[in-house]
C-alpha cells in the first residue's frame, strides 16, 4: 500500500504514470533478486470449458508466508486461466496479461516489486485428450491433470480420482512397459543393495530380515521366470506336506505374492500398476477399465 501511495505522490496523482513507476521498481527489484531461490509457491491446475485441455502452472516465490497469501493465490489462478490459451512456457510468458499490452513477464516483475520477493513461473504443463480432469491438493502444493480416452458419464469422477492418485503417489510413467531396460537394471541393483544393507542392520538388532527379491519390474518376469516360481511354489508345498489335491487353490496366491514382491518399481513409478488409493484391492488399470476408459496421459507438478 505504501509503495502505491509513494508512486502516486511521485507521479503527482497521475494513475497511469504511477503504474509505470511501480513496474520499473518491480524490474529493479527483480534484477536484484534474480539469484534468489523460489522453492515456495502455488501449483494450480485448470481445465477448459469442454474438458479437452488442461494446464498446470506453478507460481513460485521465496517464502511460504507469501505463498499462502490470498492475493498471491488469486494471481496464480489468473495466470493458470490465461495459460489454457497457450501450449508452451515461452508463448505464455510473452502473452498479454491484461489486454493493455502488459505481458505475463511484466506482471511478474511488477508483482516482484510490490511483494518484495522474486516471483517466477516454475512449471508449465499442458495436456489434451477427449476428456481431461484435474486435482489440486490442499494447500496448493501439488496439482495433477489426467487425460482419458472418452467423455462418458463416469469420466469426471474417474479423471479426478486418477489425478488424486497421481498427486498422492507420484507416478512417473503410465506403464512398466515404458521403462528402459537399462533403467530397470540399475534400479534392480540399487534396490537389492538397499534391502541387503537394511538386512545387515536388522541382523545386528536381532530382528527379522526382509526378503531380497530378484526382480523389481514385471518387464523382467518372463514366462520362464514365472514357470520357475510356480515350480518353487510346488516344491515348497510338498516340503510342507500339503496334499497335492489342494495345490491348485494355493499356488495362484503364491504366484500373486511373488509378482507383488518382484514388481516394486512398477508399483511406485508406473501409474497403471499402482494399487488404487481408494480401493487397494484393485490396480489403477482395473479401476479405469471397469468404467470403460483408458488413461491417455497425465501431468504432475509438486512444490512439496
Amino acid at each position: 500500500m505504501m509503495d502505491c501511495k509513494n508512486a502516486l505522490v511521485e507521479a503527482e496523482g497521475d494513475f497511469d504514470k504511477a503504474i509505470e513507476i511501480l513496474r520499473k521498481k518491480g524490474q529493479q527489484v527483480a534484477a536484484k533478486r534474480a539469484d534468489r531461490e523460489t522453492s515456495e509457491g502455488a501449483a494450480i491446475a485448470k481445465v477448459n470449458d469442454d474438458a479437452t485441455k488442461g494446464v498446470i502452472i506453478s507460481l513460485n516465490c521465496e517464502t511460504d508466508f507469501v505463498a499462502k497469501n490470498e492475493g498471491f493465490v488469486e494471481l496464480a489462478n489468473d495466470f493458470a486461466k490465461l495459460a489454457l490459451n497457450y501450449n508452451n512456457l515461452e508463448e505464455f510468458l510473452a502473452a498479454d496479461f491484461d489486454g493493455n499490452g502488459l505481458t505475463v513477464t511484466d506482471k511478474l516483475n511488477e508483482q516482484t516489486g510490490v511483494i518484495g520477493e522474486k516471483l517466477e513461473i516454475g512449471a508449465f504443463e499442458v495436456l489434451e485428450a477427449p476428456f481431461v480432469g484435474q486435482y489440486i491438493h490442499a494447500g496448493n502444493k501439488i496439482a495433477a491433470i489426467t487425460g482419458l480416452s472418452d467423455n462418458n458419464k463416469d469420466s469426471e469422477s474417474v479423471a479426478r480420482d486418477i489425478s488424486m492418485q497421481v498427486a498422492s503417489m507420484g507416478a512417473e510413467t503410465l506403464s512398466y512397459k515404458d521403462f528402459d531396460s537399462e533403467y530397470v537394471e540399475k534400479e534392480t541393483e540399487a534396490r537389492i543393495a538397499a534391502i541387503e544393507k537394511r538386512n545387515e542392520e536388522l541382523v545386528r538388532m536381532n530382528k527379522h530380515t526382509i526378503n531380497v527379491p530378484k526382480y523389481v519390474s514385471y518387464s523382467q518376469l518372463t514366462d520362464e521366470v514365472l514357470k520357475q516360481a510356480e515350480e518353487d511354489a510346488k516344491a515348497e508345498l510338498k516340503e510342507e506336506g500339503k496334499p497335492e489335491k489342494i495345490w491348485d487353490r494355493i499356488i495362484p496366491g503364491k504366484i500373486a505374492r511373488f509378482i507383488s514382491d518382484n514388481t516394486t518399481l512398477d508399483q511406485e513409478k508406473a501409474l497403471l500398476n499402482q494399487n488404487f488409493i481408494k480401493d487397494e484391492s484393485k490396480k489403477v488399470s482395473e479401476y479405469v477399465e471397469s468404467h470403460d476408459l483408458e488413461i491417455t496421459g497425465f501431468k504432475r507438478v509438486s512444490l512439496a
